[in-house]
């Protein structure tokens, strides 16, 4: 009897724990995204970035997948309740057949505001769709949610993930800035950060931002924890993949005393992996053991520190060859405003003997994010808010479409979107991109607390409204054409 009651309890604990009432598997009645706002800067811009940030940051990807076999563009997002207080992890999808879109799933209440627990999405060889509940640091928990059915959004369960730890199986329940790739045959290949203490020399209670990478054949039994980078303070990641070569761009944060060195990132570094994380190498093809440690590395693309300049990684992608090509930001400071600028963008490209930077344009914020394209012909076109805004210097601005036939020495521009309310921001690139999907993002006023809609466009830069409430269980995306400032 003692033995059946204890199955019993056991039985009623295992129900429990995987009826999290964090997950919903809920239809929503529209596309809204959540705002958020990160350190107060006591001055007209208000913070140091701020805005509709449903697809932040450019640490977290991949937000959307386009399948082939479905005709699909799959996408997650940060999403709000209705009072904007509550960060929601939504899924939905755009049917390229009909043109429409359903209403979006919430999958899980992650119980915070915070945009850096945004979920990043992956879609393996069967067709079943991954999210990614990110956290931010160790305070709060991370979570891995797989749907029922392939290529559906109706339902998912929690995963119960592990990791090994000194050979020991343990539970995995925090991560933060995922990167998921996928690869068949192989499996995951996700890069991430987590967070070390007692490291920083003088700064015990100080977190370093370590990054590094672990492997899962299935998505629930994940490898060791591998360490990529390790330098001073510590890194922020951007990753992109071709093939079977994935690479990842980093910028490192000097040790300050008082005060975040996240805050003075800067320098560009760069390594990759073709063998599925098992020897990572530098773009010439020099051997790396990891973790990189050293400032001065042949991992470094280039050295921005003595020249006072800060580094914001956008996005990493490859050429017709195969080459890695760089987007990033660099600026003055950190603080929001004229004072700091010019936020100069650049590409780093990989030539095949050296890296080739050029400048692209200059926008008025760190935190502008767009995204990177490179077709087999070898056009370049870059997505992002590069014009300014209705909230000028805050993040974001007015979208611009970029085409490059010269491998970034010339560029010709395209207005997206014009006269809007709010900033938009974080454009986003899928995997597999279909060219009437092409970028994804959302907007929010850059200077105080607001709704957020949800854009995505094509390939030629045309803007499309997702429905911010629906009627029917379906419903069409409006085109968003450009207009006048009032």
């Amino acid at each position: 009897m003692r033995s059946l009651f204890l199955l019993f309890l056991l039985t009623l604990a295992q129900s429990v724990f995987a009826q999290s009432p964090k997950l919903l598997n809920q239809p929503d009645s529209g596309y809204r995204g959540i705002w958020y706002s990160n350190e107060p800067s006591n001055d007209e811009y208000v913070y140091k970035y701020s805005g509709g940030l449903g697809t932040y940051p450019a640490n977290h990807f991949p937000f959307s997948i386009y399948v082939k076999e479905v005709n699909r563009t799959f996408f997650c997002y940060g999403g709000a309740d209705l009072s904007g207080n509550t960060l929601l992890h939504m899924v939905s999808y755009f049917d390229h057949n009909t043109g429409m879109v359903p209403r979006p799933t919430v999958v899980l209440d992650k119980e915070t505001d915070n945009a850096h627990d945004n979920p990043v999405m992956n879609i393996d060889s069967a067709g079943y769709l991954w999210i990614f509940s990110t956290a931010h640091g160790t305070n709060s928990p991370a979570y891995i949610s797989r749907s029922k059915k392939p290529y559906d959004i109706s339902e998912f369960e929690t995963i119960q993930a592990t990791k090994e730890v000194g050979g020991q199986t343990v539970s995995m329940d925090n991560f933060s800035y995922l990167q998921t790739w996928y690869q068949e045959g192989k499996g995951f290949l996700n890069l991430f950060t987590h967070y070390e203490r007692n490291v920083i020399p003088g700064q015990a209670s100080k977190p370093r931002r370590t990054i590094g990478f672990m492997r899962s054949t299935d998505g629930i039994t994940y490898s060791e924890w591998k360490d990529i980078a390790a330098i001073s303070e510590g890194h922020y990641q951007t990753s992109g993949m071709k093939d079977k070569t994935l690479g990842t761009a980093f910028n490192y944060h000097p040790i300050k005393q008082g005060v975040n060195g996240l805050n003075f990132r800067t320098n560009l570094y760069y390594l990759e992996t073709r063998d599925f994380g098992e020897n990572w190498q530098t773009a010439a093809g020099q051997k790396m053991q990891l973790p990189v440690s050293d400032i001065y590395t042949p991992a470094l693309v280039a050295e921005y520190e003595s020249k006072g300049l800060l580094v914001y990684i956008n996005d990493l992608t490859f050429d017709e060859k195969g080459h890695p090509v760089i987007l990033y930001v660099t600026s003055k400071g950190y603080e929001a405003g004229p004072e700091k600028g010019p936020r100069t963008w650049h590409t780093a490209r990989y030539t095949g003997s050296e890296w080739e930077i050029l400048p692209v344009t200059d926008s008025d914020n760190n935190y502008d994010m767009g995204s990177l394209y490179i077709d087999d012909k070898g056009e370049w076109r870059i997505v992002g808010p590069t014009g300014t805004g209705p909230q000028p210097f805050n993040t974001g601005g007015e979208m611009v479409l970029w085409v490059s036939k010269d491998q970034g020495r010339s560029w010709k521009s395209k207005i997206m979107t014009s006269g809007s309310e709010r900033n938009h921001s974080y454009a986003r690139r899928p995997v597999n991109v279909h060219p009437d999907f092409y970028a994804f993002w959302a907007d929010g006023h850059g200077r105080e607390k607001s709704f957020s809609q949800l854009y995505f466009s094509d390939i030629n830069g045309n803007v499309f409204l997702l429905p911010t409430t629906m009627e029917s269980e379906f419903a069409k995306p409006v085109q968003i054409k450009p207009k006048s400032r009032k």
